[in-house]
């Protein structure tokens, strides 16, 4: 029996990829910052909850131990994160630091702790959801953004000196997915002088039509799944329609006319 250890489990993807991977047979280990509140994957026999918070390096090396100490780790899919959406000078040095230790720090320190595992084993997966907002940027999302195209590269690179022992690493980039994520997991910063533009953004957001193309967290949770046991030589999953087709036009545009295009769409209509 296989073994995945998952952070941010709580809700959205995290929750529908725990859940995917125990019914496939895997032993889960899913872990969150209240673990004790949580009932419903707490009922499921191959699921054992673990309390996380990503912020807290000691956390991080107490939750690996004990990981590890139940046996080993096959997959390891950093999956806790949020956005930070806004003009750059709306947000404090608090908030900055909060979604750089979240989506950045976070993801490394993790993976830098079961590394020492997955190189004495010889074997290992490293898979974090990036988002499509790691290949493409919208307005007001500069410091979420920067998380995320950090994650890219970073993961880009990783994989070269992992495969020296034979451990994978992998991106999952979703765009849209039908979620609690903008209410629960987006923290906003407001200024005066951007109100205009803001609003601009979020009434093109709220168009009816822009939904048909989202996700449900179990078609993403599919794709992580297809990730963890496909077996190739892959660095980036692209996942879901909307993110499919944003990644098309911009690689058959160029980044330049996307970003003009991305401009007019969110900015100038």
């Amino acid at each position: 029996m296989k073994t995945i250890f998952i952070t941010g489990a709580s809700t959205g993807l995290g929750r529908a990829t725990a859940l995917l991977f125990a019914q496939k047979g895997w032993k889960v280990i899913a872990t969150m910052r209240n673990p004790e509140k949580e009932k419903e994957l707490a009922a499921e026999p191959n699921i054992t909850l673990m309390q996380l918070d990503v912020t807290k390096p000691e956390q991080i090396n107490q939750a690996a131990e004990k990981a590890l100490a139940l046996g080993p780790v096959d997959v390891v899919f950093n999956n806790a994160g949020y956005g930070l959406i806004g003009p750059l000078e709306s947000f404090t040095d608090e908030q900055v630091q909060r979604q750089l230790n979240t989506n950045l720090l976070g993801v490394i320190r993790v993976t830098k702790a079961f590394i020492p595992a997955f190189r004495q084993q010889k074997s290992g997966l490293f898979i974090t959801t990036t988002s499509i907002g790691g290949l493409m940027a919208y307005p007001f999302g500069s410091l979420y953004h920067a998380t995320k195209w950090a994650l890219e590269g970073w993961s880009e690179s990783l994989s070269f000196e992992m495969s020296t022992y034979g451990i994978g690493v992998k991106t999952v980039s979703p765009g849209g997915i039908n979620t609690d994520f903008l209410s629960r997991s987006m923290d906003m910063g407001r200024h005066e002088a951007y109100d205009a533009a803001m609003e601009k953004l979020f009434e093109v957001y709220r168009r009816p039509e822009r939904a048909v193309n989202r996700s449900t967290a179990e078609q993403i949770a599919a794709v992580v799944y297809e990730a963890a046991t496909d077996n190739k030589d892959q660095l980036r999953y692209v996942a879901g329609a909307d993110a499919n087709a944003s990644y098309a036009k911009r690689m058959e545009e160029g980044p330049e006319a996307f970003r003009k295009y991305i401009k007019a769409t969110f900015m100038e209509q």
